[in-house]
């Protein structure tokens, strides 16, 4: 697996060659038709769009309706491929068609379970997401796996529970994928619609905001307006200069009314747009992008990183604003309020807190230490015992 640099670098020589940039959506479920819409609406010639899946015939309906939307907006400029017959369960049928399609990106958008956000049942009993990592994890492994045998070079975006999937990965000596999406670029147009409004900035654009934290304070702080008393890393400027706001009042301005069904993977698929937009932005502008995403380059949580392509070669990099393990340690701390102690050697780590509340609530015991090789196994004790029982 080449380093993200390499496969930066790489991505930038096609874009200069004016070569076909292959974009890739594993699963086309309700994240990944969002997706296709946005990225179709770039209109955009050099984009050549693979969407992925085993049904072929669903995707051709939902593929139509994106095209015909698309033409009516006379937008449509990029290529669309339906690449069926994939099944996400096997390894070799995910490396034959990566081998096909030799995608430039790949996004991740597949999910174990479809059709229910378990964040309906964890969150109002356990306060607490992380339980369902053995879930998230599972299809993306598959995808990882033969992605190494493939010896594919994409850049690769992980949809599901990115802070604890993409380390796991990563900590059991597999390739994993460079970014998450979703969390922080949840909870920052929040704060944005607050500020711009506080100091009467028309422009939201112009209001630069970098935080650290994990997928618990994306959803306390939009849910409750607090931080559950973790100190987090959060800086707000205004034209280059940092804003006297008061960041508790800012923090407690998020809690706006939004859905709770399928249409939040709105926000979903924009932060996956956001990570392919801003890397083809800062290619081709030879620019700096910063972007917001979980998981990457195997850490814990989330994190701003920076596309820095203002040079002769592209680089990607933490954010300089903090100290790397400052940023590391704030991510550990809000973790572990979503039920999660420690990814290591292979293993996630639940915390002491949430196995009593699995099983206060749902009499169902969860081990401590789960290992990606039992990953399926606890996955299945997940859906069997606590989805299926309390999911209708």
């Amino acid at each position: 697996m080449k380093a993200i640099n390499e496969k930066l670098n790489l991505l930038k020589t096609k874009i200069e060659n004016n070569e076909k940039i292959t974009i890739s959506i594993f699963g086309l479920g309700s994240v990944g038709c969002y997706l296709l819409d946005y990225l179709v609406s770039l209109a955009d010639p050099q984009l050549r769009l693979v969407v992925v899946g085993r049904n072929a015939e669903k995707m051709t309906q939902d593929v139509n309706i994106i095209k015909t939307a698309a033409t009516i907006r006379r937008q449509l400029r990029s290529e669309i491929v339906i690449e069926g017959g994939c099944d996400f369960k096997d390894v070799s049928s995910i490396e034959n068609t990566l081998r096909k399609i030799q995608p430039d990106f790949i996004v991740n958008s597949s999910r174990l379970f479809a059709g229910l956000k378990y964040g309906t049942i964890s969150w109002s009993n356990l306060r607490a997401y992380g339980i369902w990592s053995p879930m998230s994890v599972l299809l993306g492994k598959n995808i990882m796996e033969a992605y190494e045998k493939a010896g594919c070079n994409a850049i690769s975006i992980n949809t599901s529970y990115s802070d604890a999937v993409i380390p796991w990965l990563k900590s059991a000596g597999m390739a994993y994928f460079d970014f998450g999406s979703g969390n922080l670029n949840h909870l920052i147009p929040r704060m944005k619609f607050y500020v711009a409004e506080q100091c009467g900035i028309q422009n939201l654009n112009d209001i630069d905001i970098t935080l650290v934290a994990s997928h618990f304070h994306d959803v306390v702080i939009s849910k409750e307006g607090h931080t559950e008393g973790v100190k987090l890393l959060l800086s707000i400027k205004y034209q280059g200069k940092e804003l006297n706001i008061n960041h508790d009042v800012v923090y407690r301005a998020c809690g706006i009314p939004m859905p709770t069904d399928q249409k939040r993977n709105m926000m979903n698929a924009s932060s996956n747009f956001d990570i392919i937009l801003g890397i083809l932005t800062a290619i081709r502008t030879k620019t700096t992008v910063k972007i917001h995403t979980p998981g990457v380059d195997g850490n814990i949580g989330g994190y701003p990183y920076i596309i820095d392509a203002a040079g002769d070669t592209v680089k990607g990099y933490f954010t300089p604003q903090y100290d790397m393990e400052e940023m590391r340690q704030v991510n550990r701390k809000s973790i572990y309020c979503d039920g999660i102690e420690n990814v290591a050697d292979g293993y996630l780590i639940y915390t002491d807190e949430l196995i009593r509340k699995v099983k206060d609530r749902f009499k169902v015991d969860i081990p401590k230490r789960v290992h990606l090789s039992e990953a399926e196994k606890v996955a299945d004790l997940l859906i069997n015992r606590i989805i299926m029982v309390n999911g209708k």
